[in-house]
């Protein structure tokens, strides 16, 4: 028996109900996804943690109750998931229904009016927000990070590698774990002659614009031939749909690698690597290591200036109004010691004026209350599922937001 087949089942979360029952969810949409693609269960989700189409949805009865409907990025689902369950205790008579798509089928159904708020963890492009029929804003929700998991026999997460090192493996010019420049970074670890088998997503994803926005920081070739994009043209690899398709293709393929969002990696006990940041130390992704990370790059957003590991004071933020552009807003390679370099902001969609997709101003106030709550009191299911809650600072910058929108003319939010 291998050392990989002796590791115990770890548990990355605390033991409270919520975050198990939390953990327990991805883990069964990880193992039932190839049986059970598409099915469809009775209370409208099926095997991608995915929601029943808002045409399919019925509404409750009493006929007091409003659904509001979202769709997008896979990079919060849990986070999101989570608050539609507690959100019913808040308040009973608003149900929450969310698609875990990716990112690009998000901004995709929230630009067609499908939706009521769409998800992204990338900022809208210019192109993407000239196409819309009204002007929308960024609310970001939380901050998480992208890793680089691997599937290799009898080496445990903590292989050490760096951006460039990423860039020429995703690009098919390192070929063998135990190529030469993988071997410099870990000399103590027996890496085996096996070919090394690339993962990414096939669906248009905000997780794979985190990534190819890092490598493309990292690696001059990769940013002059591929560039960053939510969907890019892969030269070599298998492509899998979500983050919970990648998990499952990495566990099911030996000597694979490829990228999830932290939680992903955490709750299905996948191993991980170690990466090399802005100040040349090899950085754990963690809670810990990605909230130093968004407070320095806040800082560094908000003043210019270089901010180290003890810095906790983000009121010198200068983030974009909620209704301007955010595609230059980036938490990546943080400066500081333990800064771990890949993370990033993920976004709610909506539409500044809700008429735009709203049917009628009781549902847009709904939607608003319920933004402010996650914002705000939903920040506490954060830690627990290893997204770092939101800084005061952003909190505030999305409430002005939030007093932005109107229904028909009308402010929503007070």
């Amino acid at each position: 028996m291998d050392k990989k087949e002796e590791k115990q089942r770890k548990s990355p979360v605390n033991a409270s109900s919520l975050t198990t029952i939390a953990a327990a969810s991805i883990v069964a949409i990880v193992l039932i996804l190839p049986l059970y693609f598409g099915a469809i269960t009775q209370t409208g989700i099926n095997a991608y943690g995915q929601l029943i189409p808002p045409s399919q949805l019925q509404q409750g009865g009493g006929g007091q109750s409003v659904i509001i409907n979202g769709a997008g990025a896979t990079f919060p689902f849990p986070l999101i998931d989570t608050w539609r369950v507690e959100y019913q205790s808040v308040n009973p008579s608003v149900n929450i229904n969310y698609q875990s798509i990716g990112s690009g089928g998000g901004i995709k159904q929230f630009t067609e009016r499908t939706v009521d708020f769409g998800a992204s963890d990338a900022p809208l492009t210019q192109e993407e927000i000239q196409t819309l029929s009204s002007t929308p804003v960024h609310i970001p929700e939380t901050i998480g990070s992208v890793v680089a998991t691997y599937n290799i026999q009898g080496i445990d997460k903590g292989l050490k590698l760096t951006g460039p090192v990423l860039a020429d493996i995703f690009l098919g010019k390192i070929t063998k774990w135990d190529d030469s420049r993988i071997k410099e970074l870990n000399p103590e670890v027996q890496l085996p002659s096996a070919d090394i088998v690339m993962v990414h997503r096939s669906d248009g994803s905000g997780t794979t614009f985190i990534w190819t926005s890092y490598l493309s920081q990292e690696s001059p070739e990769w940013n002059q031939t591929i560039g960053a994009g939510k969907s890019i043209q892969w030269t070599v690899g298998l492509g899998a749909q979500g983050n919970e398709g990648v998990s499952n293709t990495i566990k099911s393929t030996p000597n694979s690698i490829g990228y999830v969002e932290l939680t992903y990696a955490l709750t299905t006990d996948m191993d991980y690597a170690s990466l090399k940041n802005k100040a040349g130390n090899f950085v754990e992704p963690t809670l810990g290591s990605t909230q130093v990370a968004a407070q320095s790059a806040i800082v560094m957003n908000g003043s210019g200036s270089t901010a180290n590991d003890t810095t906790t004071n983000t009121s010198a933020i200068s983030l974009p109004g909620g209704d301007q552009s955010w595609s230059h807003v980036t938490l990546l390679d943080a400066p500081g010691a333990n800064s771990y370099p890949i993370a990033s902001f993920s976004y709610l969609l909506l539409y500044k004026e809700l008429s735009t997709n709203i049917d009628s101003l009781q549902k847009a106030q709904a939607l608003a209350q319920f933004v402010n709550w996650a914002i705000t009191d939903g920040q506490q299911y954060a830690s627990t599922l290893h997204y770092v809650p939101l800084p005061q600072s952003v909190v505030q910058h999305n409430q002005q937001t939030l007093r932005s929108l109107t229904f028909n003319g009308q402010p929503v939010f007070q």
